[in-house]
């Protein structure tokens, strides 16, 4: 346990560009002090120690707004940005190197004291606001974009948004060694919603060209017709006259 500790401490200075020293992690870093009582609740849980585990696990969400059930199982170099407002449930799994940020929730769906929340795979990141819920699998290396409700599984590298959760993007990340890449940039994620107005647009635009051609060719008929009617009084007057 105290390794994996040291490893979460180790992880903040490779995620945060905002820490100046170690000291800052030990004073001032709720989601690792949160994680650090998580360790030690779990533990506790393990050993049968349900309730003890459990006012470890409430002293931590009144010191740092994060509440983790001592019941779920996370891997190693867990970083939690800010932290304020996550909640992770008793049946939730994480895997290593995964990343979460403020105000994402791990929730449940059931009442049952079945497997009930996500499970979470290594090198996911999951922005902030987001909420996976049920007994879904978020494949590794993904990414469920800022303000997001996931409620299916999705393979890995995938990149997830929307109301409900929609894949918008798979694509494999990695460096030439195979170790996963932390990607925390959230600017480029896709908007299915802009996409798809966008392609309504389009279409659209197309209708409108095909509606100005027909008008345009309807309106050649139209005078067409009008220069062969005059040219046919002009011939029915000529006989006439001729008659006469």
């Amino acid at each position: 346990m105290w390794q994996t500790i040291k490893e979460d401490f180790q992880v903040v200075s490779q995620r945060d560009p905002a820490l100046r020293s170690g000291l800052e992690i030990i004073l001032a870093y709720p989601g690792f002090h949160a994680i650090v009582l998580h360790r030690m609740a779990h533990a506790l849980w393990r050993q049968g120690l349900t309730t003890l585990s459990r006012f470890v696990s409430h002293v931590g969400r009144f010191l740092t707004g994060i509440e983790i059930h001592p019941g779920a199982k996370i891997g190693r170099r867990f970083f939690i940005d800010h932290g304020m407002g996550v909640v992770i449930g008793e049946t939730a799994e994480i895997g290593d190197d995964v990343t979460i940020y403020q105000g994402v929730t791990l929730g449940g769906t059931s009442t049952q004291r079945i497997k009930r929340h996500p499970t979470i795979e290594d090198s996911v990141t999951i922005f902030s606001g987001a909420a996976v819920l049920g007994p879904v699998t978020v494949g590794r290396h993904s990414r469920v974009g800022a303000g997001s409700v996931l409620v299916t599984s999705v393979p890995a590298h995938s990149t997830v948004v929307g109301i409900p959760g929609k894949v918008v993007k798979v694509e494999a990340q990695h460096t030439p060694t195979g170790k996963a890449i932390i990607d925390l940039n959230s600017a480029d994620l896709p908007d299915p919603i802009a996409k798809a107005l966008s392609a309504v647009g389009d279409y659209i635009e197309k209708l409108e060209k095909k509606v100005d051609d027909l008008s345009a060719r309807q309106g050649g008929l139209e005078e067409k017709t009008a220069e062969e009617t005059e040219e046919i009084n002009r011939i029915k007057a000529a006989l006439r006259s001729t008659d006469g």
